[in-house]
């Protein structure tokens, strides 16, 4: 149970209020990608890093970037800076990012052979770097607001183990799983294990809030996603810390393209469902939202447009929402590097003002 004195350690707790469907002042807001290359201040501190894995394997800098959005706007969240494709360099697989091409990996599994030999990881002894900007971000946010943790899927960081990078069909990854169906399940199996491991090392660390981010979860059929993705969500899911500081840690899934699962992603055990562009958060409250809560989900496009019309928007989902606990605002994907940081502003300020009337 939570206690009094754990409330009083934030100084601001409506987002893990909202995660766990009670009552707020106004609907709380973060953002995915929200530490990113939006903001020159970011593009400078990833500049003095070297490149961007060196950023992310800095603790002092990744905690930089982490506060760098917190300091412009008023996010009720602040989001671990790292990358979902941690746990595949630390298998071996040679990460490297080619400029304007986004992930790469110097090596790939193509065979059942390939995945019988990637090795155990220990996330104490390998990913240090991570639990370490994790406790250096909550010692520097002071409980001004609570710190996210989060990992890639096993479905997702498989996509990118097999393609060897990002991909536009898929193929090679789905020819796999179809032609090696074991070789696949026994590859996310040892995925699995390591984001358990790897997420719950973040919460003992001081994680308050972990999110799944399921990117390619949506490029499945229906009974692969059960089979490939989801079951292996609620396998990690089942075996997380539940409790840290005398307070719930909440977890959320985040599977892009997914509304049309939105009931199994519930049935999943996760806290919270986030919830892309693609799919009315009305219609997602009325199917699970007197179960879980709902993160989401203006399309990240409309930080393109008139602060006149982000607010049109904000408005609009506000009331699709309607009234009550349970909704946490946020993008349906992550922001773009080229939105004016001055559109975020109207974006985070517009939710606070317009959602007031709704906790009423």
């Amino acid at each position: 149970m939570r206690t009094l004195g754990a409330i009083l350690k934030l100084k601001n707790d409506r987002f893990l209020r909202a995660l766990a469907r009670e009552p707020v002042d106004v609907t709380p807001i973060w953002m995915m990608r929200q530490a990113g290359r939006y903001l020159p201040e970011y593009r400078a501190t990833r500049q003095q890093a070297g490149d961007f894995l060196s950023l992310c394997q800095n603790p002092q800098l990744a905690c930089e970037v982490t506060l760098q959005p917190l300091r412009r706007y008023a996010f009720d969240a602040a989001i671990l800076f790292s990358d979902i494709l941690t746990i595949p360099d630390a298998l071996g697989q040679g990460l490297y990012f080619a400029e304007g091409e986004g992930p790469k990996f110097r090596k790939v599994i193509r065979t059942a052979a390939d995945v019988e030999r990637l090795p155990d990881i220990n996330v104490a002894t390998e990913l240090t770097y991570v639990t370490d900007a994790v406790k250096l971000i909550r010692s520097e946010l002071n409980g001004a607001v609570p710190l996210i943790g989060f990992s890639g899927s096993p479905w997702t960081l498989a996509t990118y183990m097999i393609e060897g990078g990002g991909s536009k069909d898929f193929r090679i990854a789905k020819q796999f799983m179809y032609d090696n169906p074991d070789a696949m399940h026994l590859l996310l199996e040892k995925l699995a294990l390591a984001v358990i491991d790897y997420l719950n090392a973040q919460i003992r660390a001081g994680a308050q809030a972990v999110q799944i981010f399921d990117t390619w979860g949506g490029i499945l059929t229906t009974q692969s996603y059960e089979q490939y993705s989801l079951y292996y969500m609620q396998k990690i899911v089942t075996a997380l810390i539940k409790e840290n500081e005398e307070r719930q840690v909440p977890c959320i899934i985040f599977t892009k393209n997914g509304g049309q699962w939105l009931e199994s992603i519930c049935a999943s055990g996760c806290q919270a469902v986030g919830l892309d562009w693609t799919t009315e958060i009305g219609n997602a409250r009325a199917r699970i939202g007197h179960k879980v809560a709902l993160q989401g989900n203006m399309d990240p496009s409309m930080l393109y447009a008139s602060p006149a019309a982000i607010r049109a928007e904000v408005a609009n989902i506000l009331s699709s929402f309607g009234k009550g606990a349970g909704h946490v605002f946020n993008l349906g994907h992550g922001i773009t590097p080229e939105v004016d940081p001055a559109h975020v502003s109207v974006f985070v300020e517009a939710v606070h003002e317009l959602s007031s009337q709704y906790h009423s």
